[in-house]
């Protein structure tokens, strides 16, 4: 299957998830790239840590552009996440997916960053001026730290 799927541990960049999917067929290409923001749940954070099974983790996001490829038709998706410390600003998440329209193009990126925050062994840790919280699922469910 074509595609590009890595867990990185440095910083990760658009241009290289667009150009992995771009093709002369391809009439849309759709992008998602998740940054890493200064708040949440009205607290202000200023740092994230992502930690991740990575063999697993690359797995899992193979099996979710196979998944994507079989619901949508498109073969050609990127996903990279980073792993590591960020800070506010830096991208934490990049999809791309390629199609011949707009519609599947983002149907199929809008189901991967669902199926990347439910599925992937992937766990963030926020950072705040008076402590830190893991948030874990889809609905990032808080534990203390």
């Amino acid at each position: 299957m074509p595609g590009l799927f890595r867990i990185v541990h440095g910083p990760i960049g658009l241009q290289e998830a667009v150009d992995a999917v771009r093709r002369p067929d391809h009439g849309a290409i759709a992008t998602f790239a998740g940054i890493v923001r200064d708040h949440h749940a009205g607290r202000r954070v200023v740092r994230l840590e992502y930690h991740a099974y990575e063999e697993m983790a690359r797995a899992v996001l193979e099996a979710i552009g196979r998944e994507v490829e079989e619901r949508f038709a498109t073969p050609h998706v990127a996903l990279l996440h980073r792993i590591g410390a960020l800070e506010i600003g830096d991208l934490s998440v990049i999809i791309a997916v390629g199609a011949a329209h707009r519609r599947e193009a983002l149907a199929a990126c809008a189901h991967a960053i669902d199926r990347v925050k439910a599925s992937a062994p992937i766990w963030k840790k926020e950072f705040y001026e008076d402590g830190a919280v893991w948030l874990e699922g889809p609905e990032s469910c808080q534990r203390e730290a």
